[in-house]
C-alpha cells in the first residue's frame, strides 16, 4: 500500500469511517496478528488481543503523528496491549530473581536455523514470564531496565526470566533434534505470523551463544 493511500485510510478512520476501519484492518491484520502470537499462547488469545488493540487504534487514531511510519505506531499499540492482557488476565508470577537461576547454563546452543513457524510455535510454549521479556528483551530490543518498568519487576527479575527462556527453547531444540521432528505449525492459518520476526535476527536473536547479556 503506497503512502498516499495509507493516509486516505487514515483520515477515513479520523471520521470513523467504517469502510477505512475495515479496509486498515484488512491491510494490517498479518502484521498485527504477527506481534500477538509472539505474546499468546495460541491463535484464539492472539485474535482477541489483537482486536482490542485495532480498538483502540481506531479509538486514539488522532494521537498518530503523520510524520512517524504508521506501522511503528501500530506496532507498539499491539505490543502494549499484549502486555497489558497478560498483566491483567494471567497474573504473571515473576518470582525468582536472577541470583535463584545461577545454576542454568546456557551452554552453546545448537547451531541450527528453523523455520519461522517452528521458532514461533517454539516461543509460544514458553511460561507467559518468561516469552514477554524474551520478546521484549531479544525482539523489541529493550532493555533489563525498561521492561523491569513496563512489568513492574525487578531488572534483577528480567534478566532472571530471560535466563530460562533461553534455557528452555534449548531444550525445545535439543528434544526436537532428538526425535527428529521437522515441525509444521502452520495448520492451514491463512495469515503469515512470522513478519514480526525479522529474518536477519534469525539466527543471532535465538541460538547465537552471544546473544546480548
Amino acid at each position: 500500500m503506497g503512502e498516499e493511500e495509507l493516509h486516505q485510510l487514515i483520515g477515513g478512520c479520523l471520521k470513523q469511517d467504517r469502510a477505512s476501519q475495515k479496509m486498515l484492518y484488512k491491510v494490517f491484520y498479518g502484521f498485527s496478528m504477527g506481534i500477538c502470537l509472539r505474546y499468546a499462547n495460541n491463535r484464539d488469545e492472539a485474535a482477541e488481543v489483537m482486536n482490542q488493540g485495532f480498538y483502540k487504534v481506531f479509538t486514539r487514531i488522532e494521537t498518530y503523528d503523520r510524520a512517524r511510519p504508521f506501522k511503528a505506531w501500530l506496532g507498539k499499540i499491539m505490543m502494549n496491549v499484549s502486555i497489558d492482557y497478560y498483566r491483567a488476565n494471567l497474573k504473571m508470577a515473576y518470582t525468582d530473581d536472577l541470583d535463584k537461576a545461577e545454576h542454568l547454563t546456557d551452554g552453546e546452543l545448537p547451531d541450527r536455523k528453523l523455520n519461522y513457524d517452528d521458532l514461533l510455535k517454539m516461543v509460544q510454549k514458553l511460561p507467559p514470564a518468561y516469552r514477554t521479556v524474551f520478546n521484549l528483551f531479544a525482539i523489541e530490543g529493550y532493555t533489563h531496565e525498561e521492561i523491569g518498568e513496563l512489568l513492574h519487576i525487578s531488572p534483577g527479575t528480567s534478566k532472571s526470566n530471560l535466563h530460562k527462556a533461553r534455557f528452555k527453547l534449548k531444550q525445545m531444540i535439543s528434544e526436537a533434534d532428538s526425535s527428529g521432528s521437522k515441525g509444521n505449525y502452520n495448520n492451514g492459518v491463512d495469515y503469515s505470523p512470522i513478519v514480526a520476526i525479522k529474518k536477519t535476527n534469525i539466527h543471532s536473536v535465538y541460538f547465537d551463544k552471544n546473544i546480548r547479556k
